[in-house]
């Protein structure tokens, strides 16, 4: 599979989650070219604030692989990871992140984002956590275009 397959599966996992009222934001964790976790954002599901779709797809990772360390994992993500997402990658040991939309496209869509990119994460705290942004970002785009056209809107 190709890193835009990977991101699909992310996009994906986030129209699931937006069908069952969930925000627009999925995560898929890949292992030596093999999918560890896929997952959206439970919020609202599991009333914690903490629950974003990358937190959900760590927690789901660790557990399936029986460690929280994460090396040599990758992390594809529908948009820029907030900076409380981009330490847990860090810490997880996660190598690489690929996003789709930014944080200033979430911020567009409502969301009450802290505007720290993930390279001023990377720099500032000296990560080891390659970043590669814009993939799949028009599909990851549709998440957001929908989310806004729905009507069930909630942000948080």
């Amino acid at each position: 599979m190709t890193n835009e397959n990977y991101m699909q599966l992310a996009i994906d996992k986030a129209f699931d989650g937006m069908r069952n009222g969930q925000s627009p934001f999925g995560a898929c964790i890949v292992k030596d070219g093999q999918v560890v976790a896929v997952e959206h954002n439970h919020v609202w599901a599991d009333t914690d604030i903490t629950a974003h779709a990358e937190i959900c797809a760590i927690r789901s990772a660790c557990r399936k692989l029986g460690t929280i360390d994460l090396s040599g994992c990758v992390i594809y993500s529908t948009t820029e990871p907030c900076p409380m997402c981009f330490s847990a990658i860090h810490w997880a040991k996660i190598s690489t992140i690929y996003y789709g939309t930014s944080i200033a496209d979430a911020q567009k869509a409502g969301f009450n984002e802290l505007t720290v990119s993930n390279f001023d994460m990377k720099k500032y705290g000296e990560s080891p956590v390659e970043i590669i942004d814009g993939v799949l970002r028009e599909k990851a785009m549709e998440l957001f275009n929908m989310w806004n056209s729905s009507g069930k809107k909630k942000t948080y």
